[in-house]
């Protein structure tokens, strides 16, 4: 795909400003917790999707498979341990302010390991050329938002990743449906 105009769009919207103002909107903070703690999905991969899909957007599903596999990684050795560190010391902290403000310094450096995170998926959508095309036009109506992040993010239906979770999966379509409410497919910002 090779359309200037949405490409423009992309490098004039950041998408690092693009996830801080969606996680603002009512009820995207906590859509994106339930997600991440309940179903394993990659935050920053979810906004990233959003992102595309605010411009028109999508990922091509191969040469995602690529950029998955290694954003996973970060996410799995460098953002997950700090969040894992940083939530293991709430109770602590609470009665100890030396531990109170390593638990703040753990926050800025996860805040920090995500907004990397961020960098490198917005540079792969960015580095697309003739021979590597990784993006398409999207042709998702408003009212299929929900579903194309679903299977966007889920390789095969709900169902099949929580069998024996029917809450889990409730919460998860919850989630995704309460996101898909907070994009408004318009034009970036002239």
């Amino acid at each position: 795909m090779r359309d200037s105009n949405r490409l423009q769009g992309l490098q004039q919207r950041p998408l690092w400003d693009f996830a801080l103002a969606l996680y603002a909107k009512p009820g995207v903070e906590q859509a994106c917790l339930t997600l991440q703690d309940e179903a394993g999905v990659d935050v920053c991969e979810l906004l990233f999707h959003c992102w595309l899909y605010q411009h028109g957007l999508a990922a091509k599903p191969a040469p995602l498979d690529a950029i998955r596999a290694e954003r996973l990684a970060w996410q799995q050795q460098v953002t997950a341990p700090l969040r894992a560190l940083r939530r293991r010391l709430k109770p602590e902290a609470a009665q100890n302010e030396a531990i109170e403000a390593l638990r703040a310094t753990l926050q800025r450096a996860e805040l920090q390991a995500e907004r990397e995170n961020l960098q490198r998926w917005q540079q792969w959508a960015l580095v697309s050329s003739t021979n590597d095309v990784r993006l398409t036009k999207s042709d998702i109506s408003q009212h299929n938002v929900a579903q194309w992040l679903q299977d966007t993010l889920f390789s095969a239906p709900l169902d099949k990743h929580f069998p024996q979770a029917q809450r889990v999966r409730e919460s998860t379509t919850t989630a995704l449906f309460t996101l898909a409410s907070q994009l408004d497919r318009c034009e970036p910002p002239r």
